[in-house]
């Protein structure tokens, strides 16, 4: 396994649902494709399990003072759900794909380019795609980006079947986006101790929750403004590890 194969299996699903969408998306009915997408909000519930009990791992726990490994997390969602919320990174998210579909396509008059830009917006605007790509980077697994994976691939079927070939173009920014990430996930793998990933992971885990949430239509969370907590956690923790 290599850095950065989570990202190549996700645009593979993104192509192979579209050719599926192009030749046979009528077939596919709604009701299956919400059926699947429930499934993967259960499998996502699982993963952010996983991730979670990081919270008891001994080398996070060994690292930090008694009482403060779930204090640390607490303090890094706290901090960021305020700037999140301050910035309204949610919010800028969903502006930035509207515009860009306006500059783009204002009159939805083509298919491919409507197909491409809102194809890419979707794929690419999510939290699980950059708490999957950095997860990959750092070495601790793809399997958040599977999941992603999956999901792309159903929807791409239902975008192409309408859209054509513009969704199976989109795969190459939501490439270009994740490699990003998972360089950034590389680079901060290569130079954070442990329990620093750990602690990180751990955060990862309550916005995975958050997502998997939103998946099964149970409350709509805006996981965005919650990112910052991600890169908040391993500061903390360090801070932490340093002065107590």
């Amino acid at each position: 396994m290599f850095i950065g194969l989570g990202t190549v299996i996700n645009v593979l699903a993104i192509l192979f649902g579209s050719l599926l969408g192009i030749v046979a998306g009528s077939r596919f009915r709604e009701d299956a494709r919400n059926l699947i997408t429930t499934a993967l909000g259960f499998v996502t519930l699982l993963a952010a399990a996983d991730s979670i009990s990081k919270l008891w791992n001994e080398e996070l726990v060994a690292s930090l003072p008694k009482g403060w490994t779930l204090l640390t997390i607490l303090i890094a969602l706290l901090l960021g759900a305020l700037i999140g919320n301050a910035l309204g990174i949610e919010k800028k998210l969903e502006i930035f794909g509207s515009k860009l579909k306006r500059r783009f396509d204002p009159q939805g008059s083509s298919p491919f380019v409507d197909g491409f830009v809102s194809a890419s917006l979707l794929f690419v605007i999510g939290p699980l795609a950059i708490l999957g790509s950095v997860s990959d980077g750092m070495g601790t697994g793809i399997d958040q980006l599977v999941l992603k994976s999956v999901l792309d691939g159903v929807t791409s079927i239902a975008f192409a079947a309408s859209m054509g070939w513009g969704v199976a173009v989109s795969a190459l920014p939501v490439g270009i986006y994740q490699f990003g990430w998972t360089g950034i996930g590389f680079t901060l793998g290569a130079v954070l101790p442990e329990y620093q990933i750990l602690a990180m992971t751990a955060t990862g885990g309550i916005l995975l929750l958050g997502i998997a949430l939103r998946m099964l239509q149970i409350k709509q969370i805006p996981v965005g403004n919650l990112l910052p907590a991600l890169f908040l956690a391993p500061a903390i923790a360090g801070l932490v590890n340093a002065f107590t």
